[in-house]
């Protein structure tokens, strides 16, 4: 993990340690038989308890110094956004009392002590310790080894290790779960491209599909490095998932970031928790291709101004779900799937040509391959813009910057790969120019095989078709990304559906046919 280009490392009489790493593979060897998916939570709870624990004893030390404070005094936490953390639930007694076999109810209790106190922490906290499933001597060798964190000299602190303990903790399980694992985490690089690109600096933040949160994590971290206020962004968001929408408290929490994600988990479509919010910045990653959404109960949803998204991929309804929430100079800037750029089927070429001819397409960057723990579906980024002629930047109207990044990347294991902060810097800047808004007054040109600034015209003249290899003049033209595996899948669907279709008119005809004495 990194922060301004250094590795975060622990100092220890052995030097300097990848200690994110070193910890996690210390954390592995105690899964004993539990999955991923199990064990992220116990381990994540101790993570986030240590964090609160030791945030609080740092203030209850300097108000113990202080002859006028009271260390015992709630409000003296509240008001600097710490949590109140009741004795019998601090980090230290858990701690020392690690060994004994009542070590889960120990830590369960502290949970819901923890929730009584902190009422923001309320149904979020896992109370999961005491279950007998879970081996008590390895539940203390993991109190133990989370202990190790956190602790040494100053630059540790201001460097939020727990918090980024955390986060790379966080990728490690979406990894370790594969395909479960895209449910709740999207891989940094691509957060941090569509952060960078998006600029959120004061506004509201929008994510309707938040996942564990790491879209607000990642805008925190922009306004923080070019010396903004954090408190200037408001932050909204949505995710369906029960445990994911607990692993999103959690992670802004440990943050200390605020925000409005509703009382519980709950499905955009159908239980929209912010239906007046119009968002400056909107930020996410839909889940790709998704069919079973209840299209059938919103045929005549408000928010389908550019077509009725069809009943068996979701895609286009995410679109539009974004549109309607985007402010009249927002922003948004999020992932789909390959296909979106090009697909004609089930009326989405219709949708994806009224968006267009709407100007409100903004950029197109197509994402290499491999990037995602959950899909190996080609990826690419849509960026919309409700405003194009923005007076402080260049009038764009009518264009539409393709920007092809799928050779970019380095494998960082046999299946996976990352964008570097260099390819990052290269796809952001690049966009900044193009807008007008970059902060070097960088003038923008097109470059063969990477970016070209395309007018809506010649759009329409390839049947508005999204594809930036088309348009940028790479070696390779890819009109479709799509793998064949989920291009037959999805033409199979659609081949059944015409079929029944066919079957329901020709019993009409018959049926009229013998009413008429044939």
């Amino acid at each position: 993990m990194a922060k301004n280009g250094k590795d975060i490392v622990v100092k220890t009489n052995g030097g300097n340690l990848g200690f994110e790493d070193k910890l996690w593979q210390a954390a592995n060897k105690l899964r004993n038989n539990m999955d991923a998916a199990e064990y992220k939570h116990v381990v994540l709870g101790l993570i986030f308890l240590k964090y609160i624990s030791d945030t609080f004893e740092q203030k209850h030390i300097l108000l113990e110094n202080d002859s006028e404070a009271d260390p015992e005094d709630v409000d003296e936490y509240v008001m600097e956004n710490i949590f109140w953390v009741p004795e019998e639930a601090r980090w230290s007694r858990l701690k020392a009392n690690a060994k004994l076999p009542e070590i889960g109810n120990l830590i369960d209790n502290a949970m819901i002590a923890i929730e009584k106190d902190n009422k923001t922490l309320k149904g979020v906290l896992p109370k999961i310790y005491a279950r007998p499933a879970l081996d008590k001597q390895r539940l203390g060798e993991l109190i133990d080894l989370i202990s190790t964190i956190g602790l040494g000299d100053d630059e540790n602190r201001s460097n939020d290790i727990l918090g980024r303990v955390y986060e790379y903790f966080l990728g490690q399980f979406a990894s370790a779960e594969g395909k479960k694992g895209g449910q709740f985490y999207t891989p940094r690089c691509v957060v941090k491209v569509l952060v960078e690109m998006i600029a959120p600096y004061k506004g509201r933040v929008y994510d309707p599909c938040c996942g564990s949160s790491g879209m607000f994590v990642q805008s925190e971290k922009f306004v923080e490095s070019h010396t903004g206020n954090i408190g200037d962004l408001s932050i909204y968001g949505q995710e369906s998932n029960p445990t994911t929408w607990v692993l999103a408290k959690m992670n802004l929490a440990i943050r200390r970031i605020s925000a409005n994600l509703g009382n519980s988990h709950a499905d955009s479509f159908h239980n929209d928790l912010h239906p007046d919010l119009r968002a400056d910045y909107i930020l996410a990653n839909p889940p790709f291709n998704m069919k079973d959404w209840g299209a059938d109960r919103l045929r005549e949803d408000k928010r389908w101004k550019y077509g009725i998204p069809p009943v068996n991929n979701a895609n286009f309804a995410w679109v539009q779900h974004i549109i309607h929430h985007l402010a009249p100079t927002g922003l948004a800037g999020y992932v789909l799937a390959n296909g979106s750029m090009s697909s004609n089927t089930s009326g989405e070429g219709q949708i994806r040509r009224n968006i267009i001819e709407a100007d409100l397409v903004d950029c197109m960057v197509a994402l290499p391959g491999q990037l995602f723990f959950n899909t190996q579906i080609p990826a690419c980024l849509w960026f919309l813009a409700r405003n194009k002629k923005n007076n402080r930047f260049r009038d764009r109207r009518g264009n539409i910057l393709f920007i092809d990044a799928r050779k970019m990347g380095v494998l960082v294991d046999r299946v996976h790969r990352e964008l570097t902060d260099e390819e990052i810097t290269r796809i952001s800047s690049t966009y900044h120019a193009w807008r007008g808004d970059s902060e070097e007054n960088t003038k923008y040109e097109d470059i063969p095989g990477f970016c070209r600034s395309v007018k809506i015209g010649e759009i329409k003249e390839h049947n508005y078709i999204l594809t930036p290899g088309r348009y940028v003049g790479a070696e390779e033209v890819e009109e479709d990304d799509e793998p064949f595996e989920e291009k037959m899948r999805k033409l199979t669907g659609e081949l059944t559906e015409q079929f029944e279709k066919s079957r329901k008119l020709e019993d009409e005809i018959k049926k009229n046919l013998s009413l008429l004495g044939f």
